[in-house]
């Protein structure tokens, strides 16, 4: 059908900001640039949506397709459904409506990955921008890059992410100068208007400047500062070695020295220095030349000195006492102050040439009191008006600061989404006329409304002329898998996610793993006493969410709050395994009734060695608690916690296998149902499923019968005599059946499904198979470049080494695999094992003694003992381990894990990464 369109105005060409045209009345599609991008559209056989908006009304979803064109699906609507509801809205009410409850059910969301689609967009020049940032708020639509054969540098927005990177790093200056000066800063700042990325770079630019001027400033100022302050502690201290060797001095003079200078002087060679100066330099010769060096730097700066001189000198040091504050590195260091005596000028050259290779400071020190005591009193007053300037330039600054930190993480927030904005559109095209950029992205099917709302509103508000044109893509790419989870599910799911990323629509374990996870850690950490204190920190963890999720944790706390939910289901479990062990801390209790057992007599004495007698019905719940502390405690408990071991492997990997069935229907693969899932099933019942069966009939019978005897004599002796231990009629006939079928299902599982599928490759690609031929040039298979046209070259080689390869795996995986289970009865028992010595050689060792002391260093060490090793290692073994089930014996009967995450172009991931 052809449409008129009205003209409007002509497109502006995209300039390196992206300017934002002028308010225009004109409607959504008009203009000559929808014509442009109908021809694009049409040069490559894709079917195209225009959207007509009308500005004064509210923006409608889409108008109706021509009759050429495929309507779009839409997402399933998920009301709240009640069974009164389905009964109801049924045609006819009643049993038909009973009939169709199954059918109108919501559909499990986390059994399978949400449906997703492939979509181009083409966005107009004026609105690419807005576009993009209205999708990073939505954060449902992961872009795929265009432009991978290009550099960073060779892309169209590489000015405006370099423009944001400068940007960046000056926060990350003012971050860092905050952080040096200790001021506060407002993680949520009060709002503030609005403001455009050119305002908040010549605004970050000012404040730039501002701090390097006034770091610049307070720099030169310290550094004068602290020479200053060595400048005096070099005159205290030379001053008065100086002081010390005037023998001909006034009292009053000694009285002011004493006052003004320090004594620490070494007074054995006062009649040299004594003679040196009151000759004074143009009789005696004798000069010397003070200043301040490192302390571990003095014995070798005296020792050169010395070489150098060849002896020709007197050095003398005092040390500076505190440790003093270095001009050059700004760094509090321990220094001494020296004098050193020489005559001559070529020593005195020879001596500041040493002093500048050890980065000592001379300074000059007067030899005349009266001097020194007027430069003491100068330097004072310096430093004074010194410590006012700094105070007043430190508020300065600070406050200076304190207006940056405000705004701090706003302004980080702005540049890293402008950033974000930039480097997604780098990854489009440019179309051939220049005027629009094109792109292509995965978004799940029940999002393509919210993202074509999103897109009619960025026109909107860009007031395009042209609408962005949104459509769906044929490809034979693989999509990217997602699924919505809350914080209940999340954890699980990351589980999964570590072995690796199911394949699209493939069956997640994650449903599976919510319950099975926690259950095998129950099992191997069984102890209700010990699940309590876990429940415990699982319900600290939750109940204080709001307030942990608002704070920065360190990373151990952080892995266990993000699990919070899985330890909770843990400890539930682990409880219920408890109790079924009947174990408290590996005391047994008498809860669900008394124990089925009791003494031959009163007195109980010849219960180890006789036993008991059983006088009632047996313990209603769990392991009878007389079993605890006799003779055949362990063999009992070995027996049954191996066999229970046994029943839980088999059962989890025959759902393991059966997840595979269903996996193989949805995706409508018949060779793998038939070649892989039934063979596959047979041959892991004919020998482990009959090994858990002869188990329970064993249980319910109370049979003497070898279980290890049976097994191993299927594969040796396949018809011989049982004997006693035969549990039931027809087992020999039937072992050998189950035998023969195992057997028989090995080549089942390798040769015919690499040979089925070269015969189907033969006859598809060589003209034997035959198809409709296209009924107009839009049918994709007439495409040479369509998903349908276009296959992988068949290699049988390849095609039966791996099924080889899988063959083999999986019949020492069925072996190997159930031997792993076993884990869930070592680990278990090693729990019980090491809780009971903790309770026996600790505690009660303890508790035996009359001292109270003992007592409470014995509780104390019991107390971390469990919280420690049973709590911290033991529940670590036991998660891992758990974990090791799921992922090898578990999850490889049916979950390949070679996806790809659906990693969305969202703004929220960016706020998560900042906090």
């Amino acid at each position: 059908r052809r449409r008129a369109w009205p003209t409007g105005q002509p497109q502006q060409p995209l300039s390196k900001t992206l300017p934002r045209p002028p308010s225009s009345s004109v409607s959504i599609g008009s203009g000559p640039g929808s014509w442009q991008q109908l021809r694009t559209c049409a040069s490559q056989r894709i079917q195209c949506r225009l959207v007509e908006l009308d500005r004064t009304e509210p923006p409608l979803r889409s108008e109706t397709p021509p009759a050429s064109s495929l309507p779009l699906p839409r997402p399933r609507s998920r009301p709240s459904l009640t069974l009164a509801n389905l009964l109801l809205e049924a045609p006819g009410g009643g049993r038909s409506g009973a009939m169709g409850l199954f059918d109108r059910l919501p559909p499990m969301d986390h059994l399978r990955s949400e449906k997703m689609c492939l979509v181009q967009l083409i966005f107009p020049a004026e609105s690419a921008r807005l576009a993009v940032t209205y999708l990073g708020e939505l954060g449902l639509l992961q872009f795929k890059d265009l432009n991978e054969d290009k550099s960073p540098f060779q892309r169209i927005f590489v000015n405006q992410v370099k423009r944001c990177a400068e940007m960046n790093r000056k926060l990350k200056f003012f971050s860092d100068q905050i952080n040096k000066a200790g001021v506060k800063s407002s993680v949520r700042p009060a709002l503030q208007p609005e403001i455009d990325l050119e305002e908040l770079e010549a605004k970050l630019g000012e404040h730039e400047h501002e701090l390097l001027e006034m770091n610049t400033n307070s720099g030169t100022l310290r550094q004068t500062y602290n020479e200053l302050l060595e400048f005096k502690l070099v005159l205290s201290k030379a001053g008065s070695i100086l002081a010390a060797s005037q023998n001909h001095a006034t009292p009053a003079d000694h009285e002011l020295d004493e006052h003004i200078y320090d004594k620490e002087v070494d007074d054995g060679n006062g009649y040299l220095l004594e003679q040196g100066i009151h000759q004074g330099a143009s009789e005696s010769g004798v000069r010397f030349v003070s200043g301040i060096i490192l302390k571990s730097k003095a014995l070798a700066f005296e020792r050169m000195l010395f070489r150098t001189t060849r002896g020709n000198m007197f050095f003398n040091e005092a040390s500076a006492g505190e440790p003093v504050m270095d001009p050059s590195s700004g760094e509090e260091v321990e220094k001494t102050v020296f004098v050193v005596f020489f005559s001559g000028e070529q020593a005195k050259a020879k001596i500041l040439r040493i002093c500048a290779s050890f980065g000592a400071n001379c300074y000059p020190v007067p030899e005349e009191i009266v001097k020194q005591r007027q430069i003491f009193r100068e330097v004072s007053s310096r430093l004074s008006d010194l410590e006012v300037t700094l105070d007043a330039g430190t508020q300065h600054r600070n406050k200076a600061l304190e207006s940056v930190g405000s705004q701090l993480w706003r302004w980080i927030l702005m540049v890293k989404k402008e950033k974000a904005v930039y480097d997604t559109l780098n990854m489009l095209n440019f179309d051939v006329t220049k005027k629009c950029l094109v792109g292509e992205g995965w978004c799940p099917i029940f999002a393509k409304s919210q993202i074509e709302d999103v897109l009619q509103r960025a026109t909107l508000h860009s007031n395009s002329q042209v609408g962005i044109i949104f459509h769906e893509m044929d490809t034979i790419d693989s999509p990217p898998t997602y699924f919505r989870t809350d914080k209940f599910t999340n954890a699980f799911q990351e589980i999964v996610d570590a072995y690796g990323v199911g394949r699209y629509e493939e069956i997640n374990p994650a449903v599976y793993s919510v319950i099975t996870f926690p259950f095998l850690f129950a099992v191997m950490f069984g102890d209700w006493g010990h699940g309590i204190c876990l429940l415990l920190g699982a319900l600290f963890l939750i109940l204080r969410e709001k307030k942990l999720s608002s704070q920065k944790l360190d990373s151990f706390t952080e892995m266990a709050f993000g699990g919070r939910y899985v330890i909770l289901l843990m400890a539930l479990f682990s409880i219920y395994c408890g109790l079924i062990y009947n174990e408290f801390f590996s005391v047994p209790f008498h809860i669900f009734g008394k124990s089925a057992y009791a003494c031959r007599e009163n007195s109980c004495s010849d219960a180890y060695t006789a036993g008991l007698v059983k006088v009632r019905d047996p313990y209603p719940f769990g392991v009878d608690p007389s079993w605890r502390g006799s003779r055949s405690e362990l063999p009992f408990l070995n027996s049954l916690k191996m066999k229970m071991s046994i029943l839980m492997g088999v059962s989890q990997m025959n759902l393991g296998i059966l997840l595979s069935y269903f996996d193989a229907k949805f995706h409508k693969n018949a060779l793998d149902i038939r070649y892989q899932f039934i063979p596959q099933l047979i041959f892991l019942n004919s020998l482990f499923g009959y090994l858990s069966l002869l188990i329970l009939i064993k249980w319910c019978t109370g049979s003497k019968a070898d279980l290890y005897h049976v097994m191993i004599y299927m594969f040796l002796d396949p018809a011989g005599d049982l004997g006693e231990n035969q549990l039931f009629w027809g087992q020999k006939e039937l072992q050998i059946l189950l035998l023969l079928l195992a057997l028989v299902a090995v080549p089942w599982m390798l040769f015919p499904k690499p040979f089925i599928l070269k015969k189907l490759h033969k006859e598809r690609f060589q003209g034997h198979s035959y198809r409709f031929l296209g009924t107009s040039e839009m049918d994709p298979d007439s495409e040479p470049d369509s998903a349908r046209s276009r296959h992988d070259d068949f290699n049988f080689g390849e095609v039966f080494v791996h099924q080889m390869i899988h063959s083999i795996e999986f019949v020492l995986g069925a072996v190997s695999n159930t031997a792993s289970y076993l884990r869930l009865w070592a680990l278990s028992l090693a729990h019980s094992e090491l809780s009971t010595v903790f309770y026996e050689k600790l505690l009660l060792f303890a508790w035996g003694y009359d001292s109270l002391i003992f007592k409470l260093v014995g509780l104390i060490v019991f107390a971390f003992a469990t919280a420690f090793i049973l709590l911290g290692m033991e529940s670590l073994s036991a998660f891992l381990h758990a974990l090791r089930l799921h992922w090898v014996e578990f999850m490889n009967k049916f979950y390949h894990g070679d996806g790809y995450k659906f990693k969305p172009f969202s703004f929220a991931t960016l706020a998560d990464d900042e906090e």
